[in-house]
Protein backbone atom coordinates (compact mmCIF):
# COMPACT_ATOMS: atom_id res chain seq x y z
CA UNK A 1 0.00 0.00 0.00
CA UNK A 2 1.13 3.57 -0.56
CA UNK A 3 -0.43 6.67 1.07
CA UNK A 4 -1.00 9.15 -1.95
CA UNK A 5 -1.75 12.15 0.42
CA UNK A 6 -1.05 11.90 4.30
CA UNK A 7 -1.79 14.49 7.20
CA UNK A 8 -2.03 14.44 10.92
CA UNK A 9 -5.78 13.85 11.49
CA UNK A 10 -7.40 17.22 13.20
CA UNK A 11 -8.46 16.39 16.85
CA UNK A 12 -11.37 14.71 17.29
CA UNK A 13 -13.15 11.52 19.11
CA UNK A 14 -14.27 10.54 15.45
CA UNK A 15 -12.11 8.41 12.64
CA UNK A 16 -14.22 7.57 9.26
CA UNK A 17 -12.88 4.81 6.95
CA UNK A 18 -14.64 4.19 2.63
CA UNK A 19 -13.05 1.14 0.97
CA UNK A 20 -13.62 2.25 -2.58
CA UNK A 21 -13.45 0.17 -5.89
CA UNK A 22 -14.51 1.56 -8.94
CA UNK A 23 -16.58 4.21 -7.64
CA UNK A 24 -15.21 7.39 -8.62
CA UNK A 25 -18.18 9.88 -9.13
CA UNK A 26 -20.17 8.39 -6.30
CA UNK A 27 -16.82 8.49 -3.97
CA UNK A 28 -16.79 12.05 -4.99
CA UNK A 29 -20.48 12.99 -4.04
CA UNK A 30 -20.12 10.87 -0.33
CA UNK A 31 -17.23 12.76 0.67
CA UNK A 32 -18.60 15.93 -0.58
CA UNK A 33 -21.58 15.29 1.69
CA UNK A 34 -19.52 14.45 4.89
CA UNK A 35 -17.84 17.06 4.82
CA UNK A 36 -20.86 19.47 5.03
CA UNK A 37 -21.68 17.44 7.75
CA UNK A 38 -18.94 17.38 9.85
CA UNK A 39 -18.65 21.17 8.76
CA UNK A 40 -21.94 22.07 9.92
CA UNK A 41 -21.71 19.85 13.14
CA UNK A 42 -18.41 20.60 14.10
CA UNK A 43 -17.19 17.48 14.21
CA UNK A 44 -13.30 16.87 14.33
CA UNK A 45 -12.47 13.78 12.15
CA UNK A 46 -9.54 11.63 10.78
CA UNK A 47 -11.24 10.48 6.93
CA UNK A 48 -9.32 7.61 5.19
CA UNK A 49 -10.21 6.06 1.82
CA UNK A 50 -9.13 2.77 1.22
CA UNK A 51 -8.75 2.26 -2.43
CA UNK A 52 -8.82 -1.20 -3.87
CA UNK A 53 -6.87 -1.14 -6.80
CA UNK A 54 -9.65 1.07 -8.81
CA UNK A 55 -9.05 1.69 -12.65
CA UNK A 56 -10.85 4.82 -12.59
CA UNK A 57 -8.47 7.03 -10.79
CA UNK A 58 -10.23 6.76 -7.53
CA UNK A 59 -7.31 7.55 -5.76
CA UNK A 60 -5.61 10.17 -7.42
CA UNK A 61 -9.24 12.01 -7.79
CA UNK A 62 -9.28 11.83 -3.92
CA UNK A 63 -6.09 12.94 -3.41
CA UNK A 64 -6.38 15.80 -6.00
CA UNK A 65 -9.86 17.67 -4.77
CA UNK A 66 -10.26 16.38 -0.85
CA UNK A 67 -6.59 17.04 0.56
CA UNK A 68 -8.33 16.84 4.21
CA UNK A 69 -8.79 12.56 3.11
CA UNK A 70 -6.16 9.90 3.98
CA UNK A 71 -5.81 8.32 0.85
CA UNK A 72 -4.49 4.65 0.89
CA UNK A 73 -3.78 3.12 -2.70
CA UNK A 74 -3.53 -0.75 -2.22
CA UNK A 75 -1.70 -2.90 -5.34
CA UNK A 76 -4.58 -5.08 -5.76
CA UNK A 77 -8.29 -5.71 -4.75
CA UNK A 78 -7.96 -7.14 -1.27
CA UNK A 79 -11.91 -6.89 -0.82
CA UNK A 80 -14.37 -5.04 1.41
CA UNK A 81 -13.46 -6.69 4.47
CA UNK A 82 -9.70 -6.32 3.98
CA UNK A 83 -10.22 -2.73 3.10
CA UNK A 84 -11.84 -1.84 6.24
CA UNK A 85 -9.45 -3.51 8.30
CA UNK A 86 -6.25 -1.23 7.08
CA UNK A 87 -8.11 1.05 9.44
CA UNK A 88 -9.80 -0.85 12.13
CA UNK A 89 -6.93 -3.50 12.73
CA UNK A 90 -4.34 -0.60 14.00
CA UNK A 91 -7.51 0.92 15.63
CA UNK A 92 -7.87 -2.70 17.61
CA UNK A 93 -4.51 -2.80 18.26
CA UNK A 94 -4.50 0.58 19.91
CA UNK A 95 -2.12 2.21 17.61
CA UNK A 96 -1.73 5.64 16.55
CA UNK A 97 -4.54 8.37 17.22
CA UNK A 98 -7.72 6.85 19.63
CA UNK A 99 -11.03 8.15 18.74
CA UNK A 100 -13.91 7.07 20.63
CA UNK A 101 -15.63 6.10 17.56
CA UNK A 102 -15.11 4.78 13.71
CA UNK A 103 -17.35 4.96 10.83
CA UNK A 104 -17.73 2.84 8.21
CA UNK A 105 -18.79 4.45 5.28
CA UNK A 106 -19.68 2.95 1.94
CA UNK A 107 -18.67 5.18 -1.12
CA UNK A 108 -22.29 4.62 -2.54
CA UNK A 109 -23.54 6.82 -0.38
CA UNK A 110 -24.40 10.53 0.69
CA UNK A 111 -24.54 11.43 4.44
CA UNK A 112 -27.80 13.81 4.67
CA UNK A 113 -27.48 16.89 7.10
CA UNK A 114 -27.61 15.88 10.82
CA UNK A 115 -26.89 11.97 10.09
CA UNK A 116 -23.80 11.98 11.81
CA UNK A 117 -24.40 13.62 14.94
CA UNK A 118 -27.59 12.22 15.42
CA UNK A 119 -25.83 8.84 15.54
CA UNK A 120 -22.97 10.11 17.83
CA UNK A 121 -25.72 11.57 19.97
CA UNK A 122 -27.51 7.83 20.27
CA UNK A 123 -24.60 5.90 20.55
CA UNK A 124 -23.40 8.03 23.10
CA UNK A 125 -26.46 7.41 25.38
CA UNK A 126 -25.88 3.88 26.23
CA UNK A 127 -22.23 2.80 26.93
CA UNK A 128 -23.44 -0.62 26.22
CA UNK A 129 -24.04 0.66 22.48
CA UNK A 130 -21.08 -1.17 19.98
CA UNK A 131 -23.01 -0.22 16.41
CA UNK A 132 -25.46 2.01 15.65
CA UNK A 133 -26.60 2.16 12.08
CA UNK A 134 -28.96 4.90 10.27
CA UNK A 135 -32.14 4.53 8.32
CA UNK A 136 -31.28 4.01 4.89
CA UNK A 137 -32.94 5.26 1.21
CA UNK A 138 -32.73 4.98 -1.82
CA UNK A 139 -31.71 8.30 -4.60
CA UNK A 140 -35.61 8.28 -5.00
CA UNK A 141 -36.08 8.80 -1.13
CA UNK A 142 -37.38 5.28 -1.48
CA UNK A 143 -37.48 3.31 1.85
CA UNK A 144 -34.59 0.81 2.30
CA UNK A 145 -34.26 -1.85 5.05
CA UNK A 146 -31.21 -1.58 6.78
CA UNK A 147 -31.42 -3.43 10.11
CA UNK A 148 -31.92 -7.04 10.17
CA UNK A 149 -32.32 -10.49 12.11
CA UNK A 150 -29.55 -12.66 11.47
CA UNK A 151 -30.13 -15.06 8.72
CA UNK A 152 -31.13 -18.81 8.77
CA UNK A 153 -32.70 -21.43 6.84
CA UNK A 154 -35.83 -19.19 6.20
CA UNK A 155 -34.43 -15.99 4.79
CA UNK A 156 -31.75 -18.46 2.85
CA UNK A 157 -34.87 -20.28 1.25
CA UNK A 158 -36.47 -16.82 0.75
CA UNK A 159 -33.80 -15.50 -1.22
CA UNK A 160 -32.88 -18.92 -3.02
CA UNK A 161 -36.93 -19.24 -4.23
CA UNK A 162 -38.89 -15.83 -3.84
CA UNK A 163 -42.28 -15.85 -3.19
CA UNK A 164 -44.76 -14.16 -5.58
CA UNK A 165 -47.84 -12.65 -5.31
CA UNK A 166 -49.17 -10.80 -2.56
CA UNK A 167 -48.41 -13.24 0.21
CA UNK A 168 -45.03 -13.27 -1.41
CA UNK A 169 -44.68 -10.09 -0.85
CA UNK A 170 -45.67 -10.21 2.76
CA UNK A 171 -43.30 -12.49 3.38
CA UNK A 172 -40.22 -11.06 2.00
CA UNK A 173 -40.90 -7.86 4.32
CA UNK A 174 -41.44 -9.93 7.21
CA UNK A 175 -39.74 -11.38 10.35
CA UNK A 176 -39.24 -14.88 8.54
CA UNK A 177 -37.09 -13.06 6.77
CA UNK A 178 -35.13 -10.78 8.83
CA UNK A 179 -37.13 -7.54 8.30
CA UNK A 180 -38.10 -5.13 10.95
CA UNK A 181 -41.66 -3.41 10.81
CA UNK A 182 -41.37 -0.12 8.63
CA UNK A 183 -43.27 1.22 11.62
CA UNK A 184 -40.14 1.01 13.81
CA UNK A 185 -38.31 3.43 11.43
CA UNK A 186 -41.35 5.49 11.07
CA UNK A 187 -41.02 5.88 14.78
CA UNK A 188 -37.80 7.41 14.69
CA UNK A 189 -36.86 6.42 18.31
CA UNK A 190 -33.67 3.71 18.30
CA UNK A 191 -33.83 0.48 18.47
CA UNK A 192 -32.30 -2.86 19.53
CA UNK A 193 -31.50 -4.93 15.90
CA UNK A 194 -29.27 -7.97 15.65
CA UNK A 195 -27.00 -6.30 12.46
CA UNK A 196 -27.12 -2.84 10.52
CA UNK A 197 -25.99 -2.99 7.32
CA UNK A 198 -22.56 -2.32 6.69
CA UNK A 199 -23.44 0.45 4.33
CA UNK A 200 -23.15 2.67 7.56
CA UNK A 201 -21.79 1.57 10.63
CA UNK A 202 -20.93 4.06 13.90
CA UNK A 203 -19.04 1.12 15.86
CA UNK A 204 -17.55 1.88 19.08
CA UNK A 205 -13.68 1.60 19.42
CA UNK A 206 -13.58 0.09 22.78
CA UNK A 207 -16.17 -2.60 21.43
CA UNK A 208 -14.06 -3.17 18.29
CA UNK A 209 -10.84 -3.74 20.37
CA UNK A 210 -13.01 -6.16 22.84
CA UNK A 211 -14.23 -8.06 19.88
CA UNK A 212 -11.18 -7.48 16.71
CA UNK A 213 -11.36 -6.56 13.84
CA UNK A 214 -14.07 -7.80 10.98
CA UNK A 215 -13.12 -11.80 9.95
CA UNK A 216 -11.17 -11.72 6.74
CA UNK A 217 -12.51 -14.64 6.31
CA UNK A 218 -14.81 -12.76 4.25
CA UNK A 219 -14.00 -11.15 0.87
CA UNK A 220 -16.99 -8.97 1.22
CA UNK A 221 -20.80 -10.07 2.49
CA UNK A 222 -21.76 -10.81 5.59
CA UNK A 223 -18.64 -9.78 7.18
CA UNK A 224 -21.02 -6.62 9.44
CA UNK A 225 -23.78 -9.96 10.35
CA UNK A 226 -20.64 -11.74 12.06
CA UNK A 227 -19.24 -8.46 13.24
CA UNK A 228 -22.60 -8.02 15.58
CA UNK A 229 -22.96 -11.30 16.46
CA UNK A 230 -19.83 -11.41 17.96
CA UNK A 231 -20.75 -7.70 19.47
CA UNK A 232 -23.77 -9.43 20.74
CA UNK A 233 -22.26 -12.45 22.10
CA UNK A 234 -19.70 -10.05 23.63
CA UNK A 235 -22.71 -8.52 25.79
CA UNK A 236 -22.83 -5.12 23.11
CA UNK A 237 -26.24 -3.68 21.78
CA UNK A 238 -26.57 -3.12 18.23
CA UNK A 239 -29.05 -0.35 17.37
CA UNK A 240 -30.56 1.25 14.53
CA UNK A 241 -31.09 5.07 14.47
CA UNK A 242 -33.92 5.79 12.17
CA UNK A 243 -33.91 9.49 13.04
CA UNK A 244 -30.52 9.33 11.26
CA UNK A 245 -30.77 9.22 7.15
CA UNK A 246 -27.96 8.08 4.68
CA UNK A 247 -28.90 8.14 0.96
CA UNK A 248 -27.35 4.43 -0.19
CA UNK A 249 -27.58 3.38 -3.85
CA UNK A 250 -26.84 -0.14 -3.22
CA UNK A 251 -24.20 -2.60 -5.06
CA UNK A 252 -23.06 0.03 -7.39
CA UNK A 253 -19.19 -1.94 -6.91
CA UNK A 254 -20.37 -5.57 -6.26
CA UNK A 255 -22.92 -4.89 -9.59
CA UNK A 256 -20.36 -4.55 -11.76
CA UNK A 257 -19.58 -8.16 -11.82
CA UNK A 258 -23.00 -10.29 -11.03
CA UNK A 259 -22.39 -13.50 -11.47
CA UNK A 260 -19.09 -13.58 -9.21
CA UNK A 261 -20.25 -11.66 -6.92
CA UNK A 262 -23.30 -13.70 -6.45
CA UNK A 263 -20.85 -16.67 -5.61
CA UNK A 264 -19.54 -14.74 -3.16
CA UNK A 265 -22.30 -13.52 -1.64
CA UNK A 266 -23.60 -17.39 -1.09
CA UNK A 267 -20.05 -18.34 -0.03
CA UNK A 268 -19.98 -15.90 2.69
CA UNK A 269 -23.23 -16.52 4.09
CA UNK A 270 -22.21 -20.71 4.17
CA UNK A 271 -19.30 -19.26 6.04
CA UNK A 272 -20.93 -17.56 8.14
CA UNK A 273 -23.64 -20.05 9.25
CA UNK A 274 -20.69 -23.01 9.95
CA UNK A 275 -19.40 -20.19 12.17
CA UNK A 276 -21.86 -19.01 14.28
CA UNK A 277 -25.36 -22.09 13.74
CA UNK A 278 -25.63 -25.73 14.33
CA UNK A 279 -23.95 -28.05 11.58
CA UNK A 280 -27.41 -28.89 10.94
CA UNK A 281 -28.65 -25.52 10.05
CA UNK A 282 -25.85 -24.77 7.53
CA UNK A 283 -26.14 -28.20 6.15
CA UNK A 284 -29.84 -27.18 5.09
CA UNK A 285 -29.28 -24.11 3.79
CA UNK A 286 -26.17 -25.86 1.81
CA UNK A 287 -28.96 -28.48 0.41
CA UNK A 288 -31.49 -25.61 -0.64
CA UNK A 289 -28.26 -24.01 -2.29
CA UNK A 290 -27.73 -26.92 -4.25
CA UNK A 291 -31.44 -27.51 -5.29
CA UNK A 292 -31.25 -23.66 -6.08
CA UNK A 293 -28.12 -24.19 -8.22
CA UNK A 294 -29.71 -27.29 -10.22
CA UNK A 295 -32.70 -24.88 -10.96
CA UNK A 296 -30.56 -22.40 -12.10
CA UNK A 297 -28.55 -24.66 -14.73
CA UNK A 298 -31.62 -26.17 -16.22
CA UNK A 299 -32.76 -22.38 -17.16
CA UNK A 300 -29.20 -20.96 -18.17
CA UNK A 301 -29.47 -24.04 -20.53
CA UNK A 302 -33.00 -23.29 -21.70
CA UNK A 303 -31.90 -19.52 -22.53
CA UNK A 304 -28.63 -20.67 -23.99
CA UNK A 305 -30.94 -22.91 -26.31
CA UNK A 306 -33.18 -20.02 -27.33
CA UNK A 307 -29.90 -18.06 -27.43
CA UNK A 308 -31.11 -15.17 -25.00
CA UNK A 309 -27.92 -16.22 -23.22
CA UNK A 310 -24.34 -16.15 -24.70
CA UNK A 311 -21.76 -18.81 -24.33
CA UNK A 312 -19.58 -16.58 -22.31
CA UNK A 313 -22.09 -15.62 -19.79
CA UNK A 314 -23.07 -19.19 -19.35
CA UNK A 315 -19.56 -20.15 -19.03
CA UNK A 316 -19.08 -17.16 -16.25
CA UNK A 317 -22.35 -18.46 -14.49
CA UNK A 318 -21.32 -22.04 -14.24
CA UNK A 319 -18.21 -21.01 -12.95
CA UNK A 320 -19.88 -18.68 -10.37
CA UNK A 321 -22.58 -21.77 -9.73
CA UNK A 322 -19.08 -24.14 -8.88
CA UNK A 323 -17.55 -21.49 -6.48
CA UNK A 324 -20.73 -21.18 -4.36
CA UNK A 325 -21.31 -24.86 -3.69
CA UNK A 326 -16.96 -25.56 -3.02
CA UNK A 327 -15.48 -26.58 -0.25
CA UNK A 328 -15.38 -23.93 2.26
CA UNK A 329 -11.70 -24.20 3.38
CA UNK A 330 -11.11 -23.72 -0.71
CA UNK A 331 -11.24 -20.32 -0.77
CA UNK A 332 -11.31 -18.57 -4.47
CA UNK A 333 -8.19 -16.97 -4.99
CA UNK A 334 -8.15 -12.77 -5.16
CA UNK A 335 -8.08 -12.33 -8.89
CA UNK A 336 -10.65 -14.69 -9.99
CA UNK A 337 -12.57 -12.87 -6.83
CA UNK A 338 -14.99 -10.05 -7.42
CA UNK A 339 -14.26 -6.62 -7.13
CA UNK A 340 -15.25 -4.78 -3.88
CA UNK A 341 -19.18 -4.77 -3.74
CA UNK A 342 -20.90 -3.08 -0.81
CA UNK A 343 -23.28 -4.40 1.63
Amino acid sequence: MSPLHSKPPPPGTLAVVIVSYNTRDLLAHCLDSLRLELDAAGIGAEVQVVDNASSDGSAAMVADRFPWVRVTALADNRGFTAGNNVVLGPLARGQGASPDWVLLLNPDTEVRPGALQTLLDAAAEDTRIAVAGPALVYPDDGFQHAAFAFPGIAQAALDLFPPRGRLGRRLLESRLNGRYPRRRYRAGKPFNVDFVLGACMLVRVAALRQVDPLDEGYFMYAEEVDWCRRFARAGWRVVCVPAATVMHHGGAASGQFRARSWSILWRSRRRYLRLHEPAWRADTVDLLLKVAVARLRRADERALAAGSLSGSEARERRTAYAAALGPMDDAPPLMDAPPLGDS
